[in-house]
């Protein structure tokens, strides 16, 4: 079951850049944006409440599907340029073992604890 949903994360993660060719931007910007949802850790300075908060409605796939579908709507590039990076990002984490967290502690996730050895690499 792991290797089916590490495959259904690739797959997420090649929408991502299919959808993605097909804007006009630059190549460079989806690694130069990759990051930008992961500054939803800073809510963790609020409390472990906030943070997981935070962090899961900026990891969640309905929010990239949603800004995808909107940009599409709207013929917005931007927007399908902000959509294409969120599902980028989090099928990418996903395919790592970074899941949504809870609100116990950054390390517990809905995929498991987060291993120190998987932290650090």
């Amino acid at each position: 079951m792991k290797n089916l949903l590490k495959l259904e994360e690739a797959a997420e993660l090649l929408v991502a850049v299919v959808i993605f060719s097909q804007l006009p931007f630059a190549w460079w910007w989806l690694p130069a944006l990759f990051l930008v949802p992961d500054l939803s850790m800073l809510a963790y300075l609020a409390g472990p409440v906030a943070g997981a908060a935070t962090y899961n409605l900026l990891h969640h796939k309905a929010l990239a599907f949603g800004v995808l579908l909107l940009g599409w709507w709207l013929a917005q590039p931007v927007l399908l340029l902000a959509g294409s990076v969120l599902l980028f990002h989090t099928a990418f984490d996903r395919l790592m073992g970074y899941g949504l967290k809870y609100s116990t502690h950054f390390k517990h996730t809905h995929l498991g604890a987060i291993r120190a050895e998987a932290a650090s690499a």
